[in-house]
């Protein structure tokens, strides 16, 4: 070979060589992975593109949520096991999405326009399987499982006639409140704040502090927490991980408004019985059927929003068809009466159209009728709850609220309320 050769073969060989020694360096370009959203057209050798859809776009809530998720995957044993679960129950999506289906769309647009990870979102799945009417011996209820000390805090009202826990606006504002504050509380990390929803804030600060001062790492998955709490993140980011990678079916929910709220001014008794129970699945915060008092607003499907909002305004408040008469005895006042019958003083007033407290004996007060038929039940022996609202055709959590019942324990001899409506 000769020597010009030589050197002009010389320093293709040389950058060969560096190819093959020099360590892999990270790309600076993103990995582009096929979009289904994307169109592509060739025409006169240019490429014409049409931008995605937003997530708000998508016909899917579950897709809007899935085109958000954040939080990075867990090879965590606990999320796996978790993932693994799920996996093993495939029809379980199918009754979650179900019960989602009237709220899921209403509850990402709230996280969204808080500028929140869209993974919260999520929680009714693990709080309460997105049953709202769900009741815990803990005293939890709901959709978001609001305590009643957390739900006074965040200004949910709860009385003898509603249960803002229950209710998907009032609970979901309050959840999301509660989110923000251990947010900020925990510095900014999101799974320690998830973990103190679960267990309370305190809780989890003394394990970081326990943490802290035997030298150990204070992340989520270094804690010791309780059994349900350890448990409550992976399922969260189990579910997570499963709808990003579509692994899981997740049945679609129609990416739109299914529901619309319509305020209420002071008290409602509807005289419709049959439009009242086609509205009572989006409404377990209302208690004591009819009577709609206490109550801020009616949840009503967002297609029948019009239809529902004549109804209302068309009640006659001289129909009386629905409330009890009362008349007034001996050593009775405004206060006493009110206490009896579970109503404020301003509410009884409001009823009857008194300016003031004075009442006289025979004088006839109108309240609200709770229902056909009043009955007061003594528990047997060998009775339960379950055994009683399913002798009554009522549910459970009706039967705990109409009684404030925090268990579901009874004693022999103890009394029931129970309200029942002609079918």
């Amino acid at each position: 070979m000769s020597l010009n050769r030589f050197i002009r073969i010389l320093p293709l060989v040389v950058i060969l060589s560096g190819c093959e020694t020099t360590p892999e360096q990270p790309s600076s370009q993103p990995d582009i992975k096929a979009n289904p959203n994307i169109v592509v057209k060739e025409q006169n050798e240019n490429i014409e593109q049409i931008a995605p859809l937003s997530p708000q776009e998508l016909d899917d809530v579950w897709q809007r949520i899935r085109a958000q998720l954040t939080f990075s995957n867990s090879s965590h044993p606990d999320v796996q096991q978790r993932i693994a679960w799920y996996l093993s129950h495939p029809n379980y999506m199918d009754e979650i999405s179900r019960r989602a289906e009237p709220y899921l769309y209403y509850i990402v647009t709230e996280v969204e326009k808080r500028n929140l990870p869209i993974e919260l979102a999520l929680m009714p799945l693990i709080e309460s399987d997105f049953d709202a009417s769900a009741y815990s011996h803990k005293h939890a209820s709901g959709l978001w499982q609001l305590t009643p000390a957390i739900a006074k805090y965040f200004k949910v009202k709860i009385s003898p006639w509603y249960d803002g826990r229950q209710d998907v606006i009032d609970s979901t504002r309050a959840a999301l409140d509660f989110m923000e504050y251990l947010y900020k509380r925990f510095d900014g990390d999101w799974y320690h704040a998830i973990a103190a929803y679960n267990l309370g804030e305190g809780r989890v600060l003394r394990a970081i502090s326990n943490n802290k001062k035997q030298g150990k790492p204070t992340d989520f998955f270094s804690l010791k927490l309780p059994q349900q709490t350890s448990q409550y993140v992976p399922k969260l980011l189990a579910a997570a991980q499963l709808l990003k990678s579509q692994k899981m079916a997740f049945p679609a929910i129609a990416n739109k408004d299914a529901i619309a709220k319509i305020a209420i001014s002071g008290s409602v008794i509807l005289d419709n019985k049959a439009q009242w129970q086609q509205l009572e699945p989006l409404n377990y915060g209302v208690i004591r059927f009819p009577a709609i008092i206490d109550a801020p607003h009616l949840v009503v499907p967002a297609s029948e929003q019009k239809q529902f909002e004549t109804m209302i305004a068309d009640q006659d408040s001289n129909d009386y068809s629905q409330w009890q008469h009362y008349t007034v005895k001996r050593g009775d006042s405004l206060s006493v009466i009110a206490k009896r019958y579970k109503v404020t003083l301003s509410q009884l007033k409001a009823f009857n159209n008194l300016k003031n407290s004075t009442i006289r004996i025979g004088q006839k007060l109108v309240l609200p009728q709770l229902a056909d038929t009043q009955i007061e039940h003594k528990v047997k022996s060998g009775e339960s709850l379950w055994k009683i609202a399913n002798h009554y055709k009522v549910s459970i959590t009706k039967l705990k609220q109409w009684n404030s019942l925090s268990s579901d324990r009874l004693k022999v001899g103890d009394k029931l309320t129970v309200f029942l409506s002609a079918s």
